[in-house]
């Protein structure tokens, strides 16, 4: 195969196409002008004027380390070395992006909170370097991996996580399906207006990451130098954006595309819901138990006057609605208040939680404990307290009004040992074996 000849080929294509869409674009435009379409420009990774044909990208102006020359044989042969190879060796290959844009996704989910800023394949790698790289933190001691670990369904195992200065200040919410959510809103208390501005403000947060801006903290521009001064960023925001500049803005959208990319879809419930198509029908691949914790699950309670249950089911699903089992916009306080830091003091503003699938590893194992303060070690303990929950009148203004059903202070569903115990077992079918393994969400360094 003549290398020079296909791509003297394309480049002969490519120049006809240009100036087609040119003489198109000078008759519509009334400026005149025509809109930039791209020159391809190569990898120059010895700068020696010849680029590695495997390596290029589409840019309006020539790309620092980028040359238009595609015939470089010492930087295509196979002792080259880019920047990216000298790093991460085989893990991060542009010419061979990890799948994160094309993956499949149930016809049954239907939320997605990805707006404008659809996952790339390029994007989401760049995210995934991004969140695994300790050099965004202040001492180079800890990444948003540290406290989002893929092994706990990317949650944290300890109530809560240690940053550059100290603990945070709630439980790290597990990121898996954060994409598959009609809650728009990230952290516990929904500080966040979207998942791209919730990305960085861990990194400028005194106590998690350190560059704050504030009491002698270096700031975000102070990160941003850190790491121009790393080529692998250079070669990877080239890549990405079609030149070298690092901004809050371009991190902010690597790190939502790359933890959007992180789903859950292959859990016994998904295999089940696959051969009824129906949620509320009995799953042929469950336990007895199983099925009955599910009905459970998807019913709401019938009540007496007093507002106690009498029959039905729990209500889980008013809150945390299947099949994607995220958390409802509309959510309030869960009743669960105290501080993770010190118990007296009251947290009323906690109104989102985490998917409720991969509670669980793949061995039954919790995935860290719940809650926003960590409180909960186990899923009996989360039944116990919404089987009965005691919220003093006048101390927690924000509860859910589904928690207080008539007026009361706090449901009561009086649910049997034998209901909690069927609760747990359909709540651990919720979790899959592929997110805690997969390659493309690992740590590339």
């Amino acid at each position: 195969m003549n290398l020079s000849k296909i791509c003297s080929s394309s480049l002969t294509a490519l120049f006809f196409l240009s100036f087609t869409m040119f003489f198109i674009s000078c008759g519509s435009d009334e400026s005149g002008v025509a809109p930039c379409i791209g020159t391809e420009w190569y990898r120059d990774a010895d700068n020696d004027g010849l680029g590695d044909p495997r390596v290029f990208m589409l840019a309006c102006e020539q790309p620092d380390g980028y040359v238009a020359n595609y015939d470089d044989t010492d930087d295509s042969g196979s002792n080259s070395s880019t920047n990216l190879e000298a790093v991460f060796e085989d893990r991060i290959r542009l010419d061979r992006l990890e799948n994160y844009a094309g993956q499949a996704v149930p016809p049954y989910i239907n939320q997605d909170n990805t707006d404008d800023n659809p996952i790339t394949n390029a994007g989401a790698t760049l995210g995934r370097v991004l969140f695994y790289d300790t050099n965004l933190s202040v001492d180079n001691s800890v990444s948003c991996a540290s406290c989002h670990k893929q092994s706990f369904a990317f949650g944290d195992d300890a109530q809560l996580s240690e940053g550059v200065n100290g603990a945070t200040g709630r439980h790290s919410m597990r990121l898996v399906n954060a994409r598959f959510a009609e809650e728009v809103r990230f952290f516990w208390d929904e500080r966040a207006a979207t998942l791209e501005e919730q990305t960085t403000m861990p990194i400028q947060d005194h106590a998690e990451m350190g560059f704050s801006g504030q009491n002698g903290d270096p700031d975000i521009n102070d990160l941003i130098a850190k790491l121009e001064a790393l080529e692998y960023y250079q070669e990877l925001f080239a890549f990405v954006y079609g030149d070298a500049a690092i901004t809050e803005g371009r991190m902010q959208l690597a790190l939502a595309q790359f933890i959007r990319s992180i789903q859950s879809f292959d859990s016994r419930y998904d295999a089940g819901f696959a051969q009824v198509n129906n949620p509320n029908a009995n799953f042929p691949n469950f336990s007895q138990a199983e099925n009955r914790g599910k009905a459970l699950y998807m019913r709401a309670p019938q009540l007496d006057q007093n507002g106690q249950r009498i029959g039905g089911g729990a209500g889980c699903q008013g809150c945390h609605r299947a099949p994607a089992f995220d958390i409802a916009p509309n959510s309030r306080n869960n009743g669960v208040v105290a501080t993770a830091g010190d118990a007296t003091v009251l947290d009323l503003t906690v109104t989102r939680s985490p998917t409720l699938r991969d509670l669980v590893d793949p061995d039954g194992a919790m995935n860290g404990q719940l809650m926003h303060n960590g409180f909960f070690g186990t899923l009996e303990q989360v039944i116990d307290h919404y089987n009965a929950i005691n919220a003093t009148p006048g101390q927690n203004n924000n509860l859910d009004p589904r928690l207080r059903p008539r007026g009361t202070n706090g449901q009561q569903l009086q649910l049997s040992d034998q209901e909690k115990s069927d609760l747990v077992a359909f709540l651990k079918t919720l979790s899959g074996t592929d997110v805690y393994t997969n390659v493309k969400w690992s740590d590339p360094f």
